[in-house]
Parts: C-alpha cells; structure tokens; sequence
C-alpha cells in the first residue's frame, strides 16, 4: 500500500476504535448474500489486481457489470413493475391500465396456478383455481384481451410463468403480430 494511503488508513482505523467503543457495530461480521465478508474499508489496494476495461468496462458494454444502458439510470431509470394479476384477463387488462396510469413503467403477470401449470380453466385439475393468485389465460383470445390497450411497443412485460413459458410467449408475439407491432420493438422476460 502506498505510504499515504497506509497513514490514512491506520488514521481512520484509530477513530473508528474510539467510535466503537460508544457505539458498537451491529453485528460482527457483514456479508453479502453469497456470504462473501464486506470489510469495512475498501482502498485503492483492494483493487489493484482488477482490469478496468475487462473486468469493470463502461456502462452499455461488455460484461455489463455497470448496467446495460450507455447513460446508466441518468438517462433512462429502472422499470417499476408490480407484479399483477388477478380473474379475468379483463380484470387484469383494467388493473395494468389503473398501474400504468399512475405512473408503473412496466407490467409483470401474476398468472393462476392453472395457467402456471398448463391447465385450461375447465380442467378438473383446475377446480377452485381459476383466476385466484394471479390471472386465467387459456386462448389467444383471452391474451389479446389481456393486452387490449396495452401499448406493447413502449411499455416491456415480464411474465412469470414456469413450464407454459414457451406458449405464452408466443401469445405475446402473436398479440404484437396483430397489433401491427413488430416483435423487434417489443421487449421483456419470461421466466
């Protein structure tokens, strides 16, 4: 460490002793949520072994570790999205709409567990599911329904739908197909 830094340092560790003894940290040891120890200082040291330009690079590029957007969150924030879903299709359509008129950036489906689990409504398996927890969705129809309004070009959509992921994107694309919107202006996940 260089002779400055290391004075520095050793000068902060002495009034972070003397603070301590008044007013104890919360816990001993800090840890990420990967259990990785957080000390309580990080210096020029700490970093000296990291390439820039591979390791870190700049927002927009590759390894995207400062975000994916070239201005960050400066020029565009983060999508706020809560996640909703609920009965109908319709009952859902009106809910994104009150969402997004308040000023949510983005939609993320809550589906019913039939539609989770691949199960059309009228399924036996289905009895006393329908529409609880999240939203029914069976046929192109009821997507369209879903999405009726929806301005799929401009506002991205994350759905959470476990194995049916693969139809239900392609209702998604479908929906955009028949809106006229062409599927390299829609964007979101599935998952």
């Amino acid at each position: 460490m260089q002779e400055a830094s290391l004075k520095l340092t050793q000068k902060w560790e002495k009034e972070v002793q003397k603070t301590l003894k008044n007013n104890p940290e919360q816990k001993k040891r800090f840890s990420t949520v990967s259990d990785t120890e957080i000390k309580r200082l990080y210096t020029p040291e700490d970093i000296k072994d990291i390439n820039y330009s591979e390791d870190i690079g700049v927002p927009g590029e590759f390894p995207y570790l400062r975000g994916n957007q070239v201005t960050g969150y400066r020029g565009r924030y983060w999508t706020f999205r809560m996640f909703s879903g609920m009965g109908s299709a319709q009952d859902t359509n009106r809910r994104w709409h009150m969402l997004l008129r308040e000023g949510q950036t983005g939609l993320s489906t809550a589906f019913d567990f039939p539609t989770l689990m691949g199960y059309d409504s009228d399924s036996p398996k289905a009895l006393g599911e329908v529409g609880k927890c999240g939203v029914a969705i069976d046929t192109l129809e009821d997507f369209l329904t879903l999405m009726e309004g929806i301005p799929m070009d401009k506002v991205t959509t994350s759905m959470t739908i476990n194995p049916p992921a693969t139809v239900l994107w392609a209702m998604y694309c479908a929906a955009a197909d028949i809106k006229g919107i062409p599927l390299s202006k829609i964007g979101g996940t599935i998952q």
